[in-house]
């Protein structure tokens, strides 16, 4: 198999992740438009690869309850430490942003508010009620933190009526402790199956980075105990290393090993495997949600 081991220092990124960043101003102009509203997305914060094409097409993952997390993941931008209290006022300036640049398919997530007594599963409720508020015909994903493996929490944000649930397991069991030391593999599969049998209408959503350390087998692992999690939607991308101070890159997969991935996972009866090497939580998402009503139907 190709790979590229990369030595101490920078990584040096492959012609395949070039990105081509818009001229016609867009990007701008969203930018004003969360900053007049106070608001945060994790396109910024995380440094997301797709920033330039999500924005240029309009769309932007809102992240709510501030722009500070209490946990500390070896392999994200978002910075860490004690966050503020939750805005009260948030949730409706995410819906007048959302109606302002015409979304249909609007993706919330946060930060994890492990201080917070529900984990901020009513601030994820109230935004996506405001949404749908606004925006009627609008569908709602949310990609949410594990909640610590509350139920009720979860519960919380379902009856809220997302369209999609999405969690992400971000990388294979082997590596939890080193990427994601407070979080736990089985807790997140967990949370994902749980939330598919409080509410079997709502698709669920899972993802994943490649390039820290795993080796397909245990991708493919990943991509069966998801299906056997019983969700519906996955992600797969290349991680890449915001900053020398987090965890490396060990290798840059390459695109035909990512549709590789796609296909297998499609085997194993997803309805829909979004993977390449700039593939991110919400990237695509609303074809993604598109696919999972096509294979219902």
């Amino acid at each position: 198999m190709w790979q590229q081991l990369l030595p101490d220092g920078v990584d040096r990124r492959p012609p395949w992740l070039t990105v081509r960043m818009p001229t016609d101003g867009r990007p701008e102009a969203l930018r004003g438009t969360m900053r007049r509203l106070q608001l945060h997305t994790v396109c910024e914060e995380a440094r997301c690869p797709n920033l330039g094409e999500c924005w240029g097409y309009g769309t932007a993952t809102f992240m709510i309850l501030g722009d500070t997390c209490t946990r500390a993941c070896a392999f994200c931008a978002v910075r860490s430490g004690r966050p503020q209290g939750p805005d009260a006022a948030e949730p409706e300036r995410v819906a007048e942003a959302a109606f302002a640049m015409g979304l249909r398919h609007v993706v919330v997530t946060s930060v994890d508010r492990d201080d917070l007594p529900d984990g901020g599963a009513s601030a994820f409720a109230a935004t996506i009620r405001a949404v749908h508020r606004r925006l009627p015909g609008a569908a709602v994903e949310v990609l949410t933190p594990d909640f610590q493996g509350d139920p009720d929490a979860l519960a919380t944000v379902l009856d809220a009526g997302p369209e999609i649930f999405n969690h992400n397991i971000e990388t294979v069991a082997r590596l939890f402790p080193r990427v994601r030391p407070r979080s736990a593999y089985g807790r997140s599969l967990a949370v994902l199956r749980t939330a598919r049998r409080l509410r079997p209408a709502i698709n669920t959503k899972s993802g994943l980075m490649v390039g820290l350390g795993e080796d397909r087998g245990e991708v493919e692992q990943v991509l069966r105990d998801l299906r056997a999690h019983e969700v519906e939607l996955v992600t797969i991308g290349q991680y890449l290393r915001p900053s020398l101070r987090h965890i490396r890159c060990a290798r840059f997969w390459r695109p035909e090993e990512f549709r590789a991935l796609a296909a297998y996972g499609m085997g194993l009866g997803f309805a829909h495997v979004e993977a390449g090497p700039l593939v991110r939580s919400s990237y695509h998402a609303h074809d993604q949600a598109r696919q999972a009503q096509s294979a219902a139907g």
